[in-house]
């Protein structure tokens, strides 16, 4: 037992964990599997979040660490992003108390479509830098970590999907570089939330600590084959997640 859950619910998780990390390694929207899988496990929606948090953000330590090595991040736009998001973030949390989650939702059903139907009308992302005026570019990145930030906060699910399609397409930043500082502000508000949820005592540490394991190999992997492959693996990864996110908004609209 690990928390009060068999040794068989915790594996379970993991290889959820493992899955969810694979995919967000590549193109973002972990989220949209593992929350559901902590959900399905039985743990109550504040411990399954807070447990998520943990197990995501280790993870996404180490898809971090390897794109850093690689020289696939731009520090002089990664640094502002994550301080931008974070602050997101907070403004994001803070109008969630005082709206309603649906009209989000609502505005969701029109943007989704579109950013498929945008992204499938490109052939590829970006392998190469494209050229654009720096303020321009910096722009392209830190006005998407605000805005997108405070869609974290709100609402959460794809938020680093839609920040590689922003820093793709608005920054010009190759897909490699891209990817690289959507981690960077990703374990940023990971750790953020995180530091949140571990005070307000709603994180299964044990529970999180095993999962934290195949999130490390997933991100691990899966950072690996978008480094190696760019564009070729990105693309068609970004498009499950959207496609999922759709189902997943829907969904929660009829229920």
């Amino acid at each position: 037992m690990i928390n009060g859950y068999p040794l068989w619910v915790v594996l379970l998780i993991s290889l959820g964990v493992f899955a969810a990390s694979f995919v967000d390694a590549i193109g973002g929207g972990g989220g949209i599997i593992s929350v559901p899988v902590y959900l399905l496990a039985g743990l109550p929606t504040h411990q399954a979040l807070g447990t998520n948090k943990l197990s995501s953000g280790i993870g996404t330590a180490a898809s971090t660490i390897r794109y850093l090595k690689k020289g696939y991040v731009d520090w002089s736009l990664g640094i502002p992003s994550v301080f931008l998001a974070v602050g997101g973030a907070y403004i994001g949390t803070t109008l969630q108390l005082m709206a309603d989650e649906r009209i989000l939702k609502y505005l969701l059903l029109l943007v989704l479509p579109l950013a498929a139907v945008v992204l499938m009308r490109k052939k590829s992302l970006p392998e190469t830098k494209g050229e654009l005026p720096i303020w321009k570019r910096r722009f392209g990145v830190w006005i998407p970590s605000l805005v997108i930030g405070v869609y974290d906060g709100f609402y959460g699910p794809g938020t680093g999907t839609f920040l590689l399609l922003c820093f793709c397409m608005l920054a010009k930043l190759d897909v490699r570089t891209a990817s690289g500082n959507v981690k960077l502000v990703n374990f940023s508000s990971n750790m953020g939330a995180l530091a949140t949820s571990l005070m307000a005592g709603k994180v299964l540490i044990g529970v999180g600590a095993v999962a934290a394991c195949f999130s490390i190999a997933g991100h691990y992997l899966g950072a690996g084959l978008a480094i190696r492959n760019g564009s070729k693996i990105v693309r068609p990864v970004i498009l499950v997640v959207i496609g999922l996110l759709m189902i997943r908004v829907i969904s929660e609209l009829v229920s």
